[in-house]
Formats: C-alpha cells, structure tokens, sequence
C-alpha cells in the first residue's frame, strides 16, 4: 500500500480573505512559517520516500522544511496545484459573495465554471490522476503531497465516493494532515484534517 500524507499549506495574508488561487508573489507569513515547521517536525519521523508540492509559492513554502527534515529534495507537480480560478483570482472573498456564480458554487459545485477557468470536475479530474500516477510510481511506501484546500476535498471526496455537490462538507484546515492509503484492496481514508498534536502513524 501507498500511504499519502496530504498537507494544506500554512496560512498567508489572504487565507480566509482571497480567492489566491495561482497569483504569484503570495508568501507564508510569520504564523504561516511557525505552521509549516510544526508539521515537519510531526512528520519527520515518518519513512516518507518523497515530497512533492504544488508549483504555487505558499505550497513551496510549506513544502520546504518537510523536505529539509527528512533530507528530500521538492519535486513539483503542476497537476497538485490550486483551482485555475480565472478572472476570480485574487479577488476578494466578500466581492465574490456578491456574484450569482458563488451561490451556484456554493449550492452546485459540480456545474460551476470559473470564469477563464476550470470546473471542479476538471480539477479533481487531474488531481486525482496525478495521485493514481503518484501511487504508480511509488507502489508501496509512504510519500508526501503539499497542495492546497480544494485539491485535497476533491481527492478525498473521489476516494470516499462522495459527489461533488457535497464536496465542501469535507474541513481542510491550514497546515493540516490528511492520510490516503491506496493498495491492490483499494483506497482507505487513514486520516482528515488533523492539526493536533499527536502520532501519525
């Protein structure tokens, strides 16, 4: 079995504010940093064979000091990267309120294109692609995938079965740990969201 530790990055200055989507020059900030590195030092221990992240700065950011404790190097993969949001991106989350389209995204996600953008079927359809080529690579063993709160409900959302349009019932906190494993057996979903203090494994 494949054991994957799917890590949200830390907080920014636009966590809970923008819609960050793929804007560049975004960066943890000082809480943010103290985030990542609690969660590497929680994972440090672990026998992960490699960590892979979201080409977008804050998911490298995060990223990084995994890599660094667990003597890795960063390999990114575009495919775990945000939403393409379109001309939402870096927009305010209250100007979106606003709009017809997040009701709709809010009510019917599944239906929902982004402006200039993708769908989320279109974004879990890569994700999750990514995650089998990921499993194929590594066939057994544990590796670790920092990406963003959307691309881990999407993923987990396929491998729990549950539709799109419930997708966002599913809490992805900052810095959080969610734990996939993927054998000949099938999926099983190890761990969601977890931010406290305690084993992993």
């Amino acid at each position: 079995m494949t054991i994957f530790y799917l890590v949200r990055h830390a907080v920014t200055a636009h966590t809970g504010h923008k819609l960050t989507g793929w804007a560049p020059g975004v960066h943890l900030t000082d809480e943010g940093r103290a985030q990542a590195d609690a969660v590497a030092e929680r994972l440090a221990r672990l026998p992960i064979k490699a960590v892979y992240s979201s080409p977008i700065d804050r998911t490298r950011e995060t990223a990084a000091p995994i890599a660094e404790r667990l003597n890795l190097e960063v390999e990114l993969r575009d495919d775990l990267g945000e939403v393409q949001y379109g001309k939402w991106t870096n927009r305010s989350m209250k100007t979106l309120a606003r709009t017809k389209l997040w009701t709709q995204v809010q009510r019917w996600p599944s239906a929902a294109r982004f402006p200039d953008g993708e769908t989320l079927q279109e974004t879990q359809a890569r994700a999750v692609a990514d995650i089998a080529a990921l499993n194929a690579e590594h066939p057994r063993g544990a590796i670790c995938c920092v990406t963003h709160a959307e691309i881990i409900r999407l993923v987990m959302a396929h491998y729990l079965g549950v539709h799109i349009d419930l997708f966002q019932r599913i809490v992805i906190s900052p810095a959080s740990v969610s734990i996939l494993g993927i054998g000949t057996d099938g999926p099983r979903i190890l761990a969601l969201n977890w931010v406290a203090d305690g084993k992993l494994d």
